[in-house]
């Protein structure tokens, strides 16, 4: 089954985690780019906020399987 993970800014994404979500706050371009590298194999879709889209932007075209969704900001 796969997963849903969560990259952004503490005050966008705290409440996913009430979904089951793989939360993984990211304050800064350091933060969400270890997160990008670290989300688990069974995650397919990415949620990200706006800033944390903007950061990992030349990453996003590197996982062809993994959906992403960029919440307006």
């Amino acid at each position: 089954m796969s997963r849903v993970a969560i990259i952004g800014e503490e005050l966008w994404v705290q409440g996913y985690a009430l979904a089951g979500g793989v939360v993984c706050v990211a304050d800064d371009e350091v933060s969400a780019r270890r997160a990008w590298q670290k989300l688990p194999g069974d995650v397919a879709v990415v949620v990200l906020s706006a800033r944390a889209a903007g950061w990992l932007a030349s990453e996003l075209a590197g996982r062809p399987g993994l959906l992403p969704v960029v919440m307006p900001g």
